[in-house]
């Protein structure tokens, strides 16, 4: 039986035969060109659909295997990690550059934070969301990390997921006032999920270990 194959970012489809690959669109964000490039290709190589993901990426589906390396050199794009081991997704809603309710600028820390993480190698998968107001179009709600804007700044959340065993996150910090300090919160999370080297979601371990603990642990020497 044929498998995913990690490094192609080719995902084996229900045929068993035919693979999609999904390349990375950090935040959702493309261009007019991407687009056509990403059409063009799908009709090229005859793939049998396209279709939105729910980390803002358009997969290609239904490709055969040894056109993998062909398609990807003509879309020119890295493939998203949909698969593995890492960071997966960075999930962005249009924040203050679109958005008539965002209160804090979405799109700018969501790109940092999919440049410094999207694909890191870590114990088990997450995912993180940033949302501009508390509507959370970003789903911070149920993602691992997600930011959350506010009048007065940054609320974080952490230990949120969806699958079998569906978890809301919870928040751990509230109105940090920038986005630089906002940025090095998540990165103390994502340090301290990865010195856990567990192979289970942040929720699950939250399960295991009291709020109050995790965030003395993880936020001991931080003055907002």
């Amino acid at each position: 039986m044929k498998k995913d194959i990690g490094e192609k970012g080719a995902i084996i489809q229900r045929d068993n035969e035919t693979y999609a690959i999904a390349p990375h669109i950090p935040g959702g964000l493309t261009s007019s060109d991407q687009l056509r490039c990403i059409a063009d290709v799908a009709d090229r190589f005859g793939a049998k659909a396209l279709k939105i993901t729910s980390a803002q990426r358009i997969a290609i589906v239904g490709l055969a295997e040894d056109k993998l390396d062909e398609i990807w050199g003509e879309l020119g794009e890295k493939p998203g990690a949909a698969i593995g081991l890492c960071v997966r997704s960075v999930k962005i809603c249009p924040g203050t550059d679109f958005c008539k309710r965002g209160q804090q600028d979405s799109v700018a820390v969501g790109l940092t934070m999919d440049t410094r993480y999207h694909g890191r190698e870590l114990p088990w998968k997450l995912k993180m969301g940033v949302s501009g107001c508390a509507n959370d179009c970003g789903e911070a709600c149920i993602k691992d990390i997600g930011l959350i804007g506010t009048p007065k700044g940054w609320n974080l959340v952490v230990g949120g997921n969806g699958g079998a065993r569906p978890r809301l996150s919870q928040k751990v910090l509230e109105h940090i006032p920038s986005d630089e300090e906002a940025l090095k919160m998540v990165d103390l999370v994502v340090n301290w999920f990865a010195r856990q080297d567990r192979r289970c979601r942040l929720g699950k371990l939250l399960e295991e270990t009291d709020l109050e603990t995790f965030k003395k642990e993880v936020f001991q020497d931080v003055k907002l």
